[in-house]
């Protein structure tokens, strides 16, 4: 019989991250369960960064502790269990040679590389194919990584996450140098991913609340460091999280299942003058 997958993916509690006598984490507890989609929402410098750095292994906390599929950092060799986490981000974008192709580079991903240098089969071959075909992009393959655009690139680096087949996906600001109809077309395809049966949980990072599809289910709102709401999407992404967060009172409306955020109409004439 095969072992049960455990119901929580991740789970944080009082992370804590101090750097240079600067507080970059302070307290954070989050827990992210099978079947969850996440945004996590907050200004720039809230922590956002340095959570994924923690989370990928690539920053250590000064205190806190954190598990992955049950099994807590520290008490395993991470380098084996971050595969489990697929990462979508704009910084992997300047470590792939110009010259790699898309399929070389989705291969890269089976092995947590930038810059493939393991050997691979032709079934490594016949998987990258499948998955770019899967993000939309298999007429990409053969073509070099510098003649990609960024919608392309994206797609690329979605199906490179999947090679290794991760439990959690995580996507920073992965409509950052889009324009609007890459964007849309990205962001409904990203819809239709969450909603595939087997998906795993995605955890998506923006300061762009219309970036946040109907099918992401819970949000965490980060300010400072510290956590200013974290649960359904319902009661996280309302104006007194969101405000809080930001530091200025805002509206939040939605519109054909997308979020919207405000200035409130007094503190923009306060802003702008109007």
């Amino acid at each position: 019989m095969p072992a049960r997958l455990p119901k929580v993916l991740l789970e944080v509690r009082g992370l804590t991250v101090i750097r240079d006598r600067a507080t970059l984490l302070d307290g954070v507890d989050w827990r992210v369960a099978r079947g969850e989609h996440w945004a996590v929402v907050g200004p720039n410098g809230c922590g956002k960064t340095s959570l994924l750095r923690v989370l990928v292994g690539y920053l250590s906390p000064t205190a806190g502790e954190f598990a992955l599929l049950g099994r807590n950092y520290g008490g395993t060799d991470w380098r084996e269990l971050r595969l489990q986490i697929g990462l979508v981000a704009s910084a992997l974008q300047a470590s792939i040679p110009p010259a790699e192709t898309a399929a070389e580079t989705v291969i890269s991903g089976k092995f947590a590389q930038l810059d493939l240098w393991a050997e691979f089969t032709r079934a490594d071959h016949a998987a990258a194919l499948r998955w770019l075909r899967f993000a939309g992009a298999a007429a990409l393959a053969l073509r070099p990584w510098e003649q990609l655009s960024q919608g392309e690139r994206q797609r690329v680096l979605i199906a490179r996450a999947l090679m290794a087949r991760p439990q959690l996906l995580i996507l920073d600001e992965p409509c950052a140098g889009l324009d609007p109809v890459a964007r849309a077309d990205f962001l409904d395809f990203l819809d239709r991913f969450a909603r595939r049966r087997g998906a795993p949980g995605l955890v998506l990072v923006t300061h762009h609340l219309e970036e946040i599809t109907p099918a992401f289910t819970h949000a965490l709102v980060l300010r400072a460091g510290r956590v200013v709401a974290a649960g359904p999407r319902r009661a996280a992404l309302t104006a007194r999280p969101l405000g809080a967060a930001f530091g200025v009172p805002v509206t939040v409306r939605t519109h054909t299942g997308r979020l919207q955020l405000a200035l409130r109409a007094r503190r923009r004439r306060q802003m702008f003058g109007r």
